[in-house]
């Protein structure tokens, strides 16, 4: 635990605070912006459900970028700073270490996603949905949100860790952001390649669309079940490889 309040304390002047709330804040305007505008259309087709998907549909696009500032930030210091050799003349283990902040990058990401799933449940309060707040739905959302951000971040985190410089693994987040966005164009068994397509493919709202109209629909949880368990076998190969990367490699 000490190591991760390190590494929190470390954070603390590279403004990862005021740059997770500006991209949740631009995020979830937007989101409410289409939201409140599909309300004012046609009121009776959008309700929670629909929130909750647009939202989701952001997330691929926000989140991804956020997640590779927030491990860029993490490393960078080490790599500047050369203060990793420092670090390691303390009586632990590389492995601890990339743990410590792979655990601290992910405190962040779960916060954000928190305060997001609040904000909704806000925002529908607020504009009289129909329905009472569906804590189920919120619950299922943000527990795939979660899950797609951990494996985002051990992907992250190998790539800053093994690439000193930054902008490679920035680069690479803002691609993850397009192909979060792009991939429900993609046909299905393409869409499961890409890590970033879970933030929608693991939403327990997706969209239908019939006669020319776009209907949302909860999936059964079961169906999402298969995809959740290999997005976690993704998550844990992406992490160990980093982790055993830095155990291996001399500093």
């Amino acid at each position: 635990m000490s190591l991760i309040n390190i590494e929190l304390y470390k954070l603390r002047r590279k403004h990862l605070l005021i740059m997770a709330v500006l991209f949740l804040s631009v995020e979830l305007t937007w989101a409410f912006t289409v939201t409140g505008k599909s309300i004012s259309r046609n009121a009776g087709n959008v309700g929670w459900e629909a929130l909750i998907s647009i939202v989701a549909s952001m997330n691929g696009l926000f989140l991804p970028v956020l997640t590779s500032v927030c491990v860029s930030r993490i490393w960078d210091m080490e790599h500047k700073g050369n203060t990793l050799k420092m670090l390691l003349t303390l009586p632990v283990r590389q492995n601890r270490l990339y743990a410590a902040k792979y655990v601290s990058v992910f405190i962040i990401m779960a916060a954000v996603c928190m305060v997001q799933v609040i904000a909704v449940a806000i925002f529908g309060l607020t504009n009289s949905f129909a329905r009472p707040v569906p804590v189920f739905l919120l619950s299922g959302f943000l527990t795939g949100t979660v899950m797609v951000s951990m494996t985002v971040i051990a992907l992250q985190q190998w790539l800053s860790m093994a690439v000193k410089n930054q902008a490679f693994a920035l680069a690479f987040g803002m691609i993850g952001g397009f192909l979060g966005v792009v991939a429900d164009l993609f046909p299905e068994k393409v869409r499961k390649i890409f890590i970033w397509s879970y933030y929608t493919g693991l939403c327990p709202v997706t969209q239908v669309y019939m006669n020319g109209s776009v209907w949302f629909t909860v999936r059964d949880h079961g169906s999402l079940l298969s995809s959740a368990a290999r997005l976690i076998i993704v998550g844990i190969v992406f992490y160990f490889a980093g982790s055993i990367h830095v155990s291996k490699q001399e500093i």
